[in-house]
């Protein structure tokens, strides 16, 4: 746009504001990226401290002293009743409302760990789009293909939130989040251990580390067909983490500290070429998955 179409003199400091945001599409996603990235961590953080409090001291889990020190922040009362129904001891009879608030904290996990190892593969859409839109084509904006991709994590969430409620009903965890132990927090281990050295996990890893060939040979300015080609790089960044998230059952799913490594870990195993990463993170969780073992056995 040139000329008239530019002028936003008449406009008032927010309009201009507003009127630049819908000009430039790649600062538009950055700001959504990083705020919900930011978001996620600050209700995640917010949980794990009242988890943490409310655990007897004998009981806690990996990180609670560090966690027990930190202030309380006010909430407002949804979030509240939300971490209620995620930190209760037991599955709630007829918990409809329980299974969607684990969904929401498994979701929150996701794009707390995942959206921003994603960030790469929007930047190259991005940068697509720029191109196409130097040539006056038209172009799909690039938070409908993170809307896509986001879509794939929470159908996964709805799967992580139910493998949550079949674990609480054979495992001795006090609650949903608290950590389990024995054979089950082994099984999880030695399935995350073993997937780091699958081949799918390697032909998603490669997916994730060139996102340019797919979005490129997939353009298309219809944003229908952008929202699926989000779905399907989400397909690939679930190949790749989905094993990595069992990692959680084992240490408490409200482990921020742990949340934090795995997401440092996913974006270190996306920029790197190679399978050292991947091997030594496997070969380091079925140690562990052993050592359980042997202790509980």
């Amino acid at each position: 746009m040139t000329g008239e179409q530019d002028d936003f003199s008449h406009l008032d400091r927010a309009g201009r504001a507003t009127a630049s945001l819908a000009r430039s599409p790649r600062l538009t996603v950055n700001i959504a990226i990083a705020g919900s990235i930011l978001l996620a961590w600050f209700i995640l953080g917010a949980m794990a401290i009242r988890g943490a409090e409310s655990r007897l001291p004998g009981a806690g889990a990996p990180g609670d002293l560090i966690l027990r020190h930190l202030p309380q922040l006010p909430l407002p009362d949804v979030l509240d009743r939300f971490f209620g129904l995620c930190l209760t001891p037991a599955p709630l009879d007829g918990g409809g409302a329980q299974f969607l608030a684990l969904i929401a904290m498994w979701f929150l996990m996701a794009v707390a760990t995942m959206l921003l190892s994603a960030a790469p593969m929007i930047r190259t859409y991005c940068e697509i789009a720029d191109t196409a839109r130097i040539k006056g084509e038209p172009v799909a904006h690039p938070l409908i293909l993170a809307a896509g991709y986001l879509c794939t994590w929470l159908v996964a969430s709805a799967g992580f939130a139910t493998l949550t409620l079949a674990v609480h009903s054979f495992a001795s965890s006090a609650r949903l989040l608290d950590p389990v132990s024995g054979f089950a927090a082994a099984a999880a281990l030695l399935v995350a251990g073993l997937y780091q050295f699958n081949n799918l996990k390697q032909a998603c890893l490669t997916k994730c580390r060139n996102p340019f060939a797919t979005l490129f040979s997939n353009w298309s300015a219809e944003p229908g067909r952008i929202f699926r080609l989000g779905l399907e790089q989400g397909l690939w960044c679930l190949g790749c983490c989905w094993a990595l998230m069992l990692v959680m059952f084992a240490v408490g799913a409200m482990n921020v500290f742990w949340m934090a490594l795995i997401g440092l870990f996913t974006l270190i195993e996306k920029q790197t070429t190679g399978r050292l990463p991947t091997r030594v993170a496997g070969a380091i969780l079925l140690v562990w998955a052993v050592a359980l073992l042997v202790i509980s056995a």
